[in-house]
């Protein structure tokens, strides 16, 4: 499905010559976040937080607070993916799309664009999902991906999760496969698993022995 299909367009955004009290009876009446705001010629200017708009005078125009206007949209060709971080960088669960002329389409909800990401395959294929991590100078996602493949993996899903001056954090989703050799053959190649989540019998061997020792010193 094309994403232009999630375009809405049930709310007509206000214009900017709307008094305040328009702006705070739509917010009322719906659970947006932000509402989008036009000009006279449908080219879009930005959005009204819900939070800023109940600290306004009732009686002025959307005009007269126009420095507390957000300027954040996506294109109607933008990407989910890059939507998502838009959405996500200004905690909104509404998005002005428009096009390259700046005119206002419509908006797509919050819920409808993660729809998309939970049914990607990296959530919707059955599989293992690992953490592992290692020095930003010394990891690259093609030893990762042969390290999987030559284990027989499939991999499903990959992003960096965590990033630190020196040392950086990769989500792995895996599947055809078990995690233990894989998780063996990353340890060998010096990189740290964090969580695997499936059961990691290295470690568990490694418990068995330490455990028998124990018990073998208190004899």
């Amino acid at each position: 499905m094309k994403l232009s299909e999630y375009i809405i367009n049930d709310i007509k955004p206000l214009i900017s010559s709307n008094k305040i009290s328009e702006l705070q009876v739509l917010f009322n009446q719906l659970t947006f976040s932000h509402m989008p705001v036009i000009d006279n010629n449908d080219v879009f200017l930005g959005c009204f937080s819900e939070t800023d708009a109940y600290c306004f005078e009732s009686n002025k125009t959307l005009e007269d607070y126009k420095y507390a206007i957000e300027g954040f949209f996506v294109r109607e060709n933008a990407l989910w993916l890059d939507i998502l971080e838009i959405f996500a960088k200004n905690s909104t669960n509404i998005m002005p799309v428009l096009n390259h002329k700046n005119n206002y389409l419509g908006y797509y909800e919050l819920n409808d664009i993660i729809s998309l990401f939970s049914e990607s395959p990296f959530f919707s294929e059955a599989g293992s999902v690992l953490v592992i991590e290692k020095g930003i100078n010394d990891y690259s996602f093609s030893e990762i991906s042969q390290i999987i493949e030559s284990n027989n993996g499939r991999i499903l899903g990959a992003f960096v999760s965590k990033m630190k001056p020196n040392l950086i954090q990769v989500t792995l989703k895996i599947g055809n496969t078990s995690l233990d050799t894989i998780i063996q053959t990353f340890r060998r190649y010096s990189y740290q698993v964090v969580s695997g989540h499936e059961d990691d019998s290295y470690l568990e061997s490694l418990k068995e022995r330490s455990d028998y020792l124990n018990k073998y010193l208190n004899i």
